[in-house]
C-alpha cells in the first residue's frame, strides 16, 4: 500500500479504536460498579450481554491495535527500521493483552464450570481479574509503542512538529506512570472516575484524535533525510 493509503487506514482506526473504547468502558462501568467483589461478580451475571458486547468490542480493539502497529510501521519505517518494527511489536502484545480480563470475568461470572468453584476462590480469580482490567497490561505495550511512533513522526516530519512533540510527551507520561501505578503509587489501577486517570490520558487523548483527522485530510508528509 502507498504512504497515504496507510495514512488514510491509521487515521480511521485511530477514531475507530477510540470510540470502540469509550463504548466498552461505558458497558462495563454499571456492571462493576458494585461495592465488594461479590456484588460485582452478581453485577456482572445480571448484565452478562452488555460483558458480551464488551468482549467483542475488546476483540475488535485488538484488531486495531494491530492494524495500527502495521500502518504506522509501513509509515516510519524509513526513518528508522529497528525502533519501527519495536513499535510494531509493542501494538502487537497490547493487541493480545486487550481482551483477556473481561473474557475471564464473563466467564467467571456466568459459566457452569466458574459456578463449581470455591466462593473464595471465585472471589479470589474474580479480585485479580478486576484489577488486571484496571492495570490494563496491554497500556504499557501501548504507551512504549505511541512513544516510538511519535518519536519517528517527528524524527522525520511527517506531520507538525508541535502534534509530534504532544504524542511524544504524552506516551511518555504514560511509559513512567503506568509502572508506578501498578506498583501501588498514583492512585494505583486506573480509575476513570478520579482526576490522575483523566490528567494521564487526556493528553494523549488530544494527540490522537487530533492526528486521527491530520492522517485523514493530510495524509504523512515524505520522511525528512536523516
Amino acid at each position: 500500500m502507498t504512504r497515504t493509503t496507510n495514512a488514510r487506514i491509521a487515521g480511521f482506526t485511530f477514531l475507530f479504536y477510540i470510540a470502540t473504547g469509550i463504548t466498552s468502558m461505558v458497558l462495563t462501568g454499571p456492571a462493576t460498579s458494585g461495592d465488594g467483589i461479590a456484588a460485582k461478580l452478581a453485577g456482572i451475571a445480571e448484565h452478562a450481554t452488555d460483558l458480551r458486547i464488551a468482549v467483542v468490542l475488546s476483540l475488535l480493539m485488538s484488531f486495531a491495535a494491530l492494524a495500527l502497529g502495521v500502518t504506522l510501521h509501513a509509515i516510519t519505517r524509513e526513518q528508522d527500521p529497528d525502533l519501527a518494527m519495536l513499535g510494531l511489536t509493542c501494538r502487537v502484545l497490547e493487541g493480545i493483552a486487550q481482551p483477556i480480563p473481561t473474557m475471564g470475568l464473563l466467564w467467571l461470572a456466568t459459566a457452569t464450570e466458574a459456578r463449581a468453584l470455591d466462593t473464595e476462590a471465585a472471589h479470589v480469580l474474580g479480585e485479580f481479574l478486576l484489577k488486571m482490567g484496571a492495570w490494563t497490561p496491554g497500556a504499557i505495550f501501548f504507551a512504549v509503542g505511541s512513544t516510538l511512533f511519535s518519536w519517528l513522526l517527528l524524527r522525520g516530519r511527517m506531520i507538525p512538529v508541535s502534534l509530534a512533540w504532544l504524542g511524544v510527551m504524552a506516551s511518555a507520561l504514560l511509559v513512567v506512570i503506568l509502572p508506578l501505578q501498578f506498583a501501588g503509587l498514583f492512585g494505583g489501577p486506573v480509575n476513570w472516575r478520579g482526576p490522575i486517570t483523566w490528567l494521564m490520558w487526556l493528553p494523549m487523548l488530544v494527540f490522537e484524535v487530533t492526528l486521527a483527522l491530520w492522517l485523514l485530510i493530510k495524509g504523512v508528509a515524505t520522511p525528512a533525510t536523516r
